[in-house]
This record gives structure tokens, C-alpha cells and sequence, in this order.
């Protein structure tokens, strides 16, 4: 048998813990949560239009909270295209080599 000691006393044990105080409660991240949960829940249940609406308005409400990660994303797009617009260029160059490749398969097969 093992006894393990209990760092609190038994009236720390039994106290009721201290309620968060109003302001450390991020009224605009709830609303744009329970907005956005209203929404998927509205299309869930074939309300296209309010659901729609819903989800907007708690997009919009997320972004407004989240203004500085906007502005960061914001700032990285053009290097993500960028980066996107490279590859698909990549890939380009590798499809058009292949379809030439099959062109002179075609020339020596004689088909």
C-alpha cells in the first residue's frame, strides 16, 4: 500500500474555486463560435439561406477578433501564390514532356 501526501488542507480541498471574472471572457470569440455553430447547424437541417447568413455573420465576427492573423495571412499570400503558380508550372513542363514522349512512341510503334 502506498500513501500519497495531499498537498491542500481539507478547507482548501472543499473551497469552491474562484469564478473567472467578466473580463477575461472573450465576448466576440463566443458570439462568432455560437454563430458559426448556428449556421452549420441551419444548413444541416436544409435552411440553406439562414445558414448562409449565419456562417457569414460568424466568419465575419471570427475575423474581427482575429485581426492580426488576417493581416499576417494577408501578408504571406503573395509568396504562397507565388510558390503555387511555380508548381503548376512544374507540372506543366512535366505534362507537355510526357505527351511528347508518347507523340515519338506513337512515330516509332507506327500506330
Amino acid at each position: 500500500m502506498v500513501i500519497v501526501p495531499l498537498t491542500m488542507s481539507e478547507e482548501e480541498f472543499e473551497m469552491e474555486p474562484p469564478a473567472p471574472e467578466a473580463a477575461d471572457t472573450n465576448w466576440v470569440a463566443v458570439a462568432a463560435g455560437g454563430t458559426l455553430i448556428a449556421g452549420g447547424m441551419l444548413l444541416l437541417l436544409g435552411q440553406r439561406r439562414a445558414g448562409l447568413v449565419a456562417a457569414a455573420t460568424g466568419a465575419t465576427l471570427a475575423l474581427l477578433d482575429q485581426q492580426e492573423t488576417v493581416r499576417s495571412w494577408w501578408n504571406t499570400l503573395p509568396a504562397f501564390i507565388d510558390d503555387v503558380e511555380r508548381l503548376l508550372n512544374q507540372v506543366q513542363g512535366t505534362v507537355e514532356g510526357i505527351a511528347a514522349q508518347r507523340e515519338k512512341l506513337r512515330g516509332v510503334l507506327g500506330r
